[in-house]
């Protein structure tokens, strides 16, 4: 299993996320820290890979044992844009 690390940034978003899509999101990201199994690709462009949870992305970097998550938003605002 690999290790979740927030930033800052990161961990600010999921804090104000509503409590049902922090649930998804949750899932999501242990899901794949767990099994490597989840809607993933990597940003053409960037060094960053998305993980689709429900309505919202999650914008991370990772490596043979952590995940760091750098953003979470929902798809319909800016995710993407400066990545």
């Amino acid at each position: 299993m690999k290790t979740i690390i927030f930033t800052v940034g990161a961990a600010r978003d999921h804090d104000a996320l509503p409590a049902d899509a922090r649930a998804t999101v949750d899932d999501a990201l242990d899901t794949f820290a767990r099994e490597g199994h989840g809607d993933v690709k990597r940003l053409q462009g960037s060094p960053y890979f998305r993980l689709r949870a429900g309505r919202y992305r999650i914008v991370f970097d990772q490596d043979e044992t952590t995940i760091l998550t750098i953003y979470i938003g929902k798809r319909e605002t800016t995710t993407y844009h400066g990545m």
